[in-house]
């Protein structure tokens, strides 16, 4: 596993979800930093906002598409899940995984606007 840069809105980390409830992610998943970079920089506020990533297709307008490459560190199709976005705290990382590419990125930000309705 590659050591962790500082964090930043696009990286992916290993988080442990639990406890989950209801239909939340449960486990150790990986997780897709979306929180502006000025927040992920202070040190006082210790926490970030995260959606939820998932190897499960399912035909959902919120789900993005995201395919492995060396630079995101996955190793197969995997999906953004713009629908489950959670604030935790950064103690929850375990783990970085990579980087999503610029375009990716765009993607992930068009759904979360439909999903948030921004």
């Amino acid at each position: 596993m590659p050591e962790a840069p500082p964090l930043k809105r696009g990286q992916i980390h290993w988080l442990a979800w639990e406890p989950s409830r209801g239909s939340e992610q449960r486990g150790r998943r990986p997780g897709l930093v979306v929180q502006t970079d000025a927040f992920n920089r202070s040190r006082k506020y210790t926490n970030t906002i995260v959606v939820a990533l998932s190897t499960a297709a399912h035909d959902v307008p919120v789900h993005v598409a995201i395919e492995p490459t060396a630079a995101n560190g996955l190793t197969r199709t995997t999906f953004a899940l713009c629908e489950q976005v959670m604030t935790v705290s950064r103690a929850r990382l375990d783990g970085y995984i990579g980087e999503l590419e610029p375009d990716a990125m765009a993607r992930v930000g068009v759904a979360l606007r439909l999903m948030l309705s921004l």
